[in-house]
């Protein structure tokens, strides 16, 4: 987690956790005293003495801070890392599915709103296709073993939407528990970083890009990891929810743009996605390769680049050296 706030209810309850370690990713606004009992904290002056590469560019008062904290769980031996934010309450069901063991798939082709499986309110994921909202898809589902590495967790109360559900409607929405839903090859839905568990063969798709806007920043990581995903077999994933979110206040129309990038450019994000993976490279070479193609198209600025290298050569460094 990062976070500019004393320690939350949600920190406090994470902190309590059986088998897990609760990583916290100060910035220059995080209270100095910052303290939670059971709770790795990584201070600004702890973090300018680590020895990783991204270290050196990695932009200040940005969420993707906790890019050093994905770092710094890997080098700690851990096998599964779950992103999560101060103002997400884990609830009675919260947990991650195992690796393997059957799963209910769709199977769409195409973008498909996960919600519509886990609720019946007119309500739809932030990233999600504006064009695409009023489709009505009803997949039916089958059974398959699991080959989810990417785990998106749904968020009670509210939940992840974007700005203009929230200017339009803004009702708060509580998901039906089911089991959980995988997506396969080809079909795709946008998911965050707000409870959202990798596995470690998806490590290297945890890098959260620096420098656009945190309102899209997210969505485009989840955007791209799905077509690289596939390409080395794997897939995403969706569990009912585990969390119940208090969010802390936000400026509905800064949101709105902060969010234009996703608006405008999901379905191109995709595209250019699949079009810059080669079968034969490897998943850091396709990352990277993704990345020059959004920057050609001006999606993304050309020092996002930089940074990704440097993501790169630490997780290979500490996951494979």
């Amino acid at each position: 987690m990062t976070s500019i706030n004393a320690p939350t209810i949600a920190v406090e309850k994470y902190a309590a956790m059986k088998d897990w370690t609760v990583v916290m990713v100060g910035d220059k606004k995080t209270p100095k005293n910052w303290q939670c009992d059971n709770v790795v904290y990584i201070s600004p002056k702890h973090q300018e003495k680590l020895s990783y590469l991204i270290v050196q560019n990695l932009p200040w008062s940005q969420p993707a801070r906790v890019n050093i904290g994905y770092l710094y769980a890997m080098e700690h031996g851990a096998e599964i890392i779950t992103q999560s934010d101060d103002d997400n309450i884990p609830n009675e069901y919260w947990g991650v599915p195992p690796l393997n063991g059957d799963v209910s798939m769709i199977d769409a082709k195409d973008f498909v709103n996960i919600y519509t499986y886990f609720t019946k309110s007119f309500v739809w994921p932030r990233g999600f296709p504006l064009n695409k909202i009023l489709e009505q898809k009803n997949i039916l589902e089958h059974s398959e073993t699991s080959q989810v590495r990417v785990w998106q967790h749904l968020a009670d109360r509210d939940t992840d939407v974007d700005a203009i559900y929230r200017l339009t409607n803004n009702k708060f929405i509580y998901f039906n528990q089911r089991t959980p839903i995988a997506l396969q090859k080809g079909t795709l839905c946008p998911f965050n970083c707000q409870s959202t568990t990798f596995y470690k063969d998806a490590y290297l798709l945890l890098y959260l890009p620096s420098f656009i806007t945190p309102r899209a920043s997210d969505i485009v990581r989840g955007l791209i990891a799905q077509p690289l995903l596939w390409s080395v077999g794997h897939t995403l994933g969706f569990t009912a929810s585990t969390v119940t979110q208090e969010r802390n206040p936000h400026n509905y129309l800064h949101d709105f743009r902060d969010e234009l990038l996703i608006y405008l450019h999901s379905e191109d994000i995709v595209d250019i996605a699949k079009k810059m993976i080669r079968q034969e490279a490897s998943l850091s070479e396709n990352l990277f390769a993704v990345y020059q193609g959004l920057v050609e198209a001006k999606l993304v600025p050309e020092n996002e680049l930089d940074l990704l290298g440097a993501w790169i050569k630490d997780v290979n460094n500490l996951l494979w050296n």
